[in-house]
């Protein structure tokens, strides 16, 4: 077969705007947007005219990854969140544009900040997360001198906050902050908290707390849009504040999350999923008109209204959000709401590799072990004639969460493996969000369980269909991908040629015990407690379960990592090489989780290719 293999390194390479800890425009005028890209070989804060007068100007440099740009309501100075090892040992700092000046916030600290931040109506203020007391709380802290405050504590994670802008009868301050909070099961409840402190309100139905996350305030501070998957699936609901009540303004399967104000109160912008794909949602709150965007197939993230014309239109008729799919890395777009047309405004993808042939995955579905119907994405090798070339090896690709799903996104390690000639599956097993409440809460204390057998069955089904050589599949995946890679291979060792485990953990006792508090109040509401569930604890540990590993294993950790701690796999690589089994540990002393810094993601995906190619290549 003659196939064009997408160099790796070029691939690896491309740099890309973040999607996920948002970008900012700036108030009033909307001219710039601040948002997160690492062309320059780490993660900095770079800003950009809407109008396109110039190119991306860098306004952060020095050690340490940045993220999550929030500008001050006066449109002078600009907080990001750094974070230096890859531990999510955040700091909030400021940048001065006026004076030029970058200071840190929270100096000398040792507690995780998250990078969900948000400032004060009057610009003196910023709220933030910390676990310094031992739990995730909301604190408030003076911009200049002085030390921060508890504004709200559950003794629950609290996860995200929104500061009210500043309605008339509640001072400068705003007066309410909305605070996302870890609840039950997975569940997200909002509660509206007084900012100088009062009886905290819950985002409430018929006089009870419901899901409720995505949290934003209307432009008049009296209203706050938000997602629900109360009733199977995420819609749209309006809280008002002085009513106490909730005005659904969507229905139906399908999420529908992340809302955000136009700039006149009467418009919503929402994301729409319907599985891995999205696109965008503007609704009339008036008119009730509802009209739909896309760029193409693919996956559309936290869209915002313009706040002022671009280009001489319109107030508020056109939208900034970041784009990607297969073929284009993460960028930030314009639409415009009149036409609908697009404008690219970052440009990562470099012009050498607009022509390559990337692949686009078909959306499938196969049988559980038990029969249940799994979605899942298929990458195909293009041009393999399995008559010539025999049947082709595959990857069966685990994402990770588990609350989390696969979906039609730029992945460069895929597009690589494709154009290997291998084909790749990626499962949106029981766990995954996307699919509707009861889907995701399917695995809910049966974690390792059915989830595992929906990845095997994604082997199963690739060999049924003559879509893969039986005996050259292996499985990968990150995180809670990196734990069902290794449940896959100790439970079912007789399907995998190998598998590649990244960031994983293995031994539910000490990586519950290991990690952070978040992480362990997500374990107990979903999967037991170590002590009155330990048999559930210990069967579901692959790590006891060596022994039946019967195809090569690699492990690749982070030693700053919060969630899955690097002793999971440094513990894992000592066992399987007491047990004559071949091992083999990529341990990156100065990274995370998620790994920052450009050099070490190139060798890290470098080091699981060329070990897939050696179980798969034969």
């Amino acid at each position: 077969m003659t196939q064009r293999v997408p160099d790796l390194d070029s691939l690896l390479a491309v740099p890309h705007v973040d999607p996920d800890h948002g970008f900012d425009l700036t108030p009033n005028n909307g001219g710039s947007v601040a948002f997160a890209h690492n062309g320059s070989g780490q993660w900095e804060i770079y800003t950009l005219p809407l109008d396109g007068s110039r190119a991306p100007q860098q306004v952060t440099s020095g050690p340490g990854a940045k993220f999550a740009p929030r500008w001050s309501p006066d449109g002078h100075r600009l907080a990001y969140a750094l974070d230096l090892e890859g531990g999510e040992l955040f700091d909030i700092w400021v940048y001065d544009l006026l004076q030029g000046v970058h200071t840190n916030l929270t100096p000398g600290t040792a507690d995780t900040i998250h990078p969900q931040f948000a400032w004060s109506p009057a610009g003196d203020q910023i709220a933030f997360l910390s676990d310094r007391s031992g739990h995730f709380e909301t604190y408030v802290l003076p911009v200049g001198d002085g030390e921060p405050s508890c504004v709200f504590s559950l003794r629950r994670p609290d996860r995200d906050v929104q500061w009210a802008p500043a309605a008339p009868e509640s001072g400068p301050d705003g007066g309410w902050l909305a605070i996302e909070v870890e609840a039950e099961g997975q569940d997200y409840v909002t509660y509206l908290v007084p900012a100088a402190r009062g009886e905290a309100v819950p985002v409430s139905q018929d006089g009870e707390p419901i899901p409720a996350k995505d949290a934003c305030w209307s432009p008049d501070g009296r209203r706050l849009a938000f997602a629900s998957n109360a009733g199977g699936f995420h819609n749209i609901g309006i809280y008002d504040l002085a009513a106490r009540e909730i005005e659904w303004i969507t229905k139906g399967p399908g999420d529908k999350e992340h809302p955000a104000w136009s700039a006149d109160g009467r418009r919503l912008v929402f994301v729409v999923s319907e599985g891995p794909l999205t696109e965008l949602a503007v609704l009339d709150l008036e008119t009730g008109g509802l009209s739909r965007f896309a760029v193409d197939r693919g996956v559309h993230h936290r869209p915002q209204f313009t706040p002022a014309p671009v280009d001489g239109g319109q107030d508020s008729e056109h939208l900034v959000f970041v784009f990607d799919n297969p073929c284009h890395p993460p960028d930030l777009w314009l639409m415009s709401l009149e036409d609908g047309s697009c404008q690219q405004l970052t440009h990562s993808l470099p012009a050498e590799l607009v022509a390559m042939p990337f692949a686009m995955p078909t959306l499938v579905h196969y049988p559980s072990l038990d029969g249940t119907d799994v979605p899942a994405l298929l990458y195909r090798p293009q041009g393999w004639q399995p008559e010539t070339h025999g049947l082709p090896p595959a990857v069966v690709y685990v994402h990770g969460g588990p609350n989390w799903l696969t979906q039609v996104t730029w992945d460069p390690l895929v597009q690589h493996m494709v154009g290997r000639g291998w084909a790749v599956l990626a499962p949106n097993y029981r766990g995954s969000t996307g699919y509707g409440r009861s889907w995701q809460l399917a695995n809910r204390f049966d974690l390792g369980g059915r989830d595992t057998q929906d990845v095997v069955a994604g082997a199963d089904y690739l060999a049924r269909e003559g879509l893969a050589d039986p005996v050259r599949i292996a499985v990968t995946g990150r995180s809670y991908g990196g734990y069902m890679t290794m449940t896959s291979l100790t439970q079912y060792p007789e399907r995998w040629a190998g598998g590649s485990a990244v960031v994983p953990f293995l031994n539910w006792f000490t990586g519950h015990a290991n990690s952070r508090e978040d992480v362990q109040h997500w374990d107990l509401e979903n999967f037991g407690h170590p002590e009155k569930d330990r048999d559930l604890y210990y069967q579901r540990s692959p790590f006891f379960f060596l022994d039946r590993v019967a195809a090569p294993v690699q492990l690749i950790s982070g030693a700053h990592d919060p969630y899955c701690p690097a002793s999971e796999s440094i513990q894992a690589k000592d066992a399987l090489q007491a047990l004559g089994k071949p091992c083999d540990l990529v341990l990156y002393e100065d990274e995370g989780h998620v790994f920052l810094k450009k050099e070490n993601v190139i060798d890290a995906k470098r080091r699981q290719v060329a070990f897939l190619a050696e179980v798969l290549e034969r």
